[in-house]
């Protein structure tokens, strides 16, 4: 699959154009047609993908051994004990060897910087399976879910309520690069940085979208299109867990606040989900959830990536 994006890092939305977003999901598109029909193009036959884990997943290690499997390719599971990454070996170092070895290295971690790090010393291209600060992988799966329930996505309000986090930082990202109206409602203390709100007016100014903050969840969720939510206490956030808990209370996804949306409205949540916490049960398995959806999406977006990156 020949791709402008062949050979570049995935670190964040930020660094993608919005043709570039719209190429991932055409790629996206082709290959999930394919897999439907049971074809499994090897556009990565003989290629290998080292996955290297800090934080463990569920979702990110199969979506990505399976996409690797299904375009030919092996994935190396490579978990935080094997590489023992700024622990007797700088992470630049390790970078230099992974890369030699390697068609191309997903790591999903805790601090941000060590994926940037990754991709700095890395010939091979770097592709961020999360980390504190963004979570590119679910943010085009979400983007693109989105997009095949609603039709489009400029013009569309996307509400996101809960934690300022990473999966914030990306939706804020790419729905401003998108053109999309993003409204957040999230307490004062868990505002996203000031950095991803100065890229994201910079982003809205060119594309129509737009961006607002609200601490109410009702005015932030008020005639959205589409309505999201996340865990409130993240991995390595255990000792604010009983703050977190009681603070996000009123943020809690749930049939009276999502009646504040449109009718239509689609309820997304990337997952895990902590049922009767930040979503209720009769919200996950409404009508209106899309959650398994985008869930399963991951393998088709990721499968993109793979093949435009590798």
């Amino acid at each position: 699959m020949r791709s402008e994006l062949k050979g570049r890092d995935l670190l964040s939305l930020r660094d993608l154009s919005r043709q570039e977003i719209e190429l991932i999901f055409e790629a996206t598109t082709e290959l999930k047609t394919l897999a439907k029909m049971g074809h499994f193009p090897k556009l990565l036959d003989g290629k290998t993908l080292a996955m290297v884990f800090q934080k463990t997943s569920t979702r990110t290690r199969v979506s990505f051994e399976v996409a690797m499997a299904h375009l030919g390719g092996h994935a190396l599971f490579l978990s935080a004990n094997d590489l023992q990454l700024r622990i007797g070996e700088t992470i630049l170092d390790t970078a230099r060897v992974l890369g030699r070895y390697v068609d191309g290295i997903m790591a999903r971690v805790f601090a941000h910087q060590d994926v940037v790090d990754l991709a700095e010393g890395s010939r091979a291209p770097v592709i961020n399976g999360l980390s504190d600060f963004t979570h590119p992988c679910q943010g085009l799966t979400d983007f693109y879910t989105i997009l095949e329930h609603k039709g489009k996505l400029s013009g569309l309000t996307i509400a996101y309520v809960g934690d300022g986090n990473n999966v914030a930082n990306s939706l804020i990202f790419g729905g401003t690069l998108l053109g999309l109206h993003v409204r957040l409602g999230t307490p004062s203390k868990y505002r996203p940085p000031d950095e991803v709100l100065k890229k994201a007016s910079e982003f809205a100014a060119i594309s129509g979208g737009s961006l607002e903050i609200f601490e109410d969840p009702r005015k932030a969720v008020q005639d959205a299109d589409v309505v999201y939510t996340d865990t409130w206490v993240s991995m390595g956030q255990e000792k604010e867990k009983e703050e977190r808990l009681k603070v996000f209370k009123p943020y809690q996804l749930s049939t009276d606040l999502l009646k504040h949306a449109k009718k239509d409205a689609i309820v997304m949540h990337c997952l895990p989900a902590h049922r009767g916490l930040e979503i209720t049960d009769e919200v996950m398995d409404g009508p209106q959830s899309v959650i398994f959806d985008q869930a399963e999406n991951r393998l088709h977006v990721q499968k993109a990536i793979l093949a435009l990156l590798l």
